[in-house]
């Protein structure tokens, strides 16, 4: 980042790689883009885009009481587990997306499964060449052919991970992949996304003052030093405790999203 660079020019910037977020999303979704990773600092909207972008791609099998295209995948998967759900969402209009679930990306087997699913060749099959009573019992076969789009949301670090031998499996599935990273590593950055995305809306449903918003950015501004997380998330647990209790909710923010003094 330039050390010259306007607030209004970091709000563009991160408002900018959010479009392109929500489109590259839509292109998984229709088959044109194969994968994407997303990487960037906890609580800053990394799903929301993502989950809007593929449940308004999926309205019409809403309206129609079909079972939705996609899928979050959250905390911890076996790679038989990713096997079988691969092959569940293995149409070229289906996406499934791996959201925090990083022990996937830190597993030899599970690698292996993701290169063959996200491979640059024409088809890409699948294969699971050892027995396994589970997939028996839910009748998948031990080959597939992949035609569905992934899209894997992480706070990882790819650049951070020490293990030689895994670095080279994380390279390998990088690099069949598009890569955002959203880039909010400062505190300055963090703080113009929560005003951008409070501006925007985002504690509307709250029905609270446009004071008491106001009040809350400000609150979490000035505090943002103390916050256990600056974050989108922190925003929301304080609004939720202004709404509960208007006249306290200053105090209470103070016992429960802040570390001590």
């Amino acid at each position: 980042m330039s050390k010259t660079e306007t607030d209004e020019e970091i709000v563009e910037r991160l408002r900018e790689r959010f479009e392109i977020l929500n489109l590259m999303t839509a292109a998984v979704k229709s088959g044109e883009v194969r994968a994407m990773i997303v990487t960037g600092p906890p609580g800053v909207g990394k799903s929301h885009g993502v989950s809007e972008t593929l449940a308004k791609d999926d309205m019409f099998a809403a309206l129609g009481n079909r079972p939705p295209k996609y899928e979050f995948v959250k905390g911890a998967m076996s790679a038989v587990g990713l096997y079988a759900k691969l092959y569940q969402y293995s149409a070229r209009d289906e996406v499934l997306v791996f959201d925090d679930c990083d022990s996937i990306l830190m597993d030899d087997l599970s690698l292996n499964i993701l290169k063959a699913a996200l491979d640059s060749s024409k088809k890409r099959r699948i294969c699971w060449n050892t027995d396994s009573r589970s997939l028996r019992s839910e009748g998948i076969p031990n080959e597939f052919e992949y035609e569905g789009g992934c899209i894997f949301i992480t706070n990882l670090k790819f650049e951070n991970v020490k293990s030689k031998k895994l670095k080279d499996h994380l390279e390998a599935l990088e690099s069949r992949c598009h890569f955002i990273d959203l880039g909010m590593d400062t505190d300055r950055e963090k703080v113009l996304r929560i005003r951008q995305i409070v501006e925007d809306g985002m504690l509307d449903a709250y029905e609270l003052s446009g004071d008491i918003k106001r009040d809350i950015v400000e609150y979490v501004v000035e505090n943002r030093e103390r916050l256990r997380e600056l974050s989108l998330r922190s925003v929301l647990k304080i609004a939720d405790l202004a709404r509960a209790y208007p006249d306290r909710w200053q105090k209470m923010a103070e016992v429960t999203v802040m570390r001590r003094h």
